[in-house]
């Protein structure tokens, strides 16, 4: 239970709703600022407006999934009001609370730093990037079909990157009837790759591997499919770049040669924002329960 835990909740989208309604059925007590917009009427949640006042009351500041922009500005889809986390406001916290967010821009975790307040990136935890996988792979899926004249089930498909999102796409494919090929840069993930019945190939060998590829599912963030690599695919091709922005492909290119690329972040949140949003809220009051006991223990 979180009884008597003071959550403020600023802007985000329908994942946020989520873990809004998680933390009041236990009983939380739980303000949200950004959604004046939302038709929805939660029970147990008080509507609030942004003021230094309400930040200096909360135990857990919680904002969307990516925390804000470069400038600061918070996320609201269910709003028209503009959110701006500001210096002052981050002033107001108390040095009890913690922040919590998906991923942290570096104007977050800098004005976190400069008001000593602890800010936890749920995303970087192993068991939500782990869950969140699967409605990455998903959506993935959904558009390779959307975008091709051919099934998945023979397709010659590639990964790029065995991580977290680059294992399940590769198991979702192979599921599927696909040859699968998967680009690793280790020789840890090489083994991997084989155990599991894919073929593996070293990343820098990439443009050796391209020449009749159907589908290729990048998990790399950094720049990985070149033109150098483009101009040795099929132009049949398709890229679904699932790498953070600006993802791993050189989308340029690939749109003057015919090769059809998509850049795809942020899918649990686009195809199964309920399920992403659980993800999420599981976490979070996970990681609040421990911190609670851990107090508690100490007393």
């Amino acid at each position: 239970m979180l009884t008597g835990v003071r959550f403020v909740f600023l802007g985000g989208d329908a994942r946020q709703l989520e873990v809004i309604r998680k933390c009041s059925e236990l009983d939380a007590i739980v303000h949200i600022v950004g959604f004046d917009n939302l038709k929805e009427r939660m029970e147990g949640v008080t509507w609030s407006e942004l003021s230094d006042d309400l930040i200096s009351t909360a135990d857990v500041l919680v904002l969307p999934v990516v925390g804000c922009d470069d400038n600061g500005m918070i996320n609201t889809l269910f709003s028209d009001e503009q959110l701006k986390l500001t210096d002052e406001l981050m002033a107001s916290l108390s040095r009890e609370c913690t922040v919590y967010t998906g991923m942290a821009k570096p104007y977050l975790r800098n004005l976190c730093a400069a008001h000593h307040v602890k800010l936890t990136e749920l995303l970087n935890r192993d068991d939500v990037a782990i869950h969140n996988s699967i409605p990455t792979a998903e959506g993935a899926l959904v558009m390779a079909i959307e975008n091709t004249d051919f099934t998945i089930h023979g397709s010659r498909s590639m990964v790029l990157g065995l991580g977290r999102t680059g294992f399940t796409m590769a198991k979702s494919l192979q599921g599927l009837g696909a040859e699968v090929k998967v680009g690793v840069r280790s020789e840890k993930h090489f083994a991997r790759a084989q155990v599991m019945g894919w073929e593996p190939f070293l990343t820098r060998d990439l443009r050796d591997h391209v020449g009749n590829i159907d589908l290729i599912f990048n998990t790399i963030p950094t720049m990985i499919v070149t033109a150098q690599i483009l101009s040795r695919m099929p132009l049949s091709s398709v890229i679904i770049d699932l790498a953070s922005a600006p993802g791993g492909c050189d989308f340029r290119y690939a749109e003057k040669r015919g090769i059809k690329a998509l850049l795809a972040p942020g899918l649990p949140g686009i195809v199964a924002p309920k399920t992403a949003g659980l993800i999420i809220a599981n976490a979070l009051v996970q990681l609040i329960s421990d911190e609670i006991k851990i107090r508690g223990d100490g007393e």
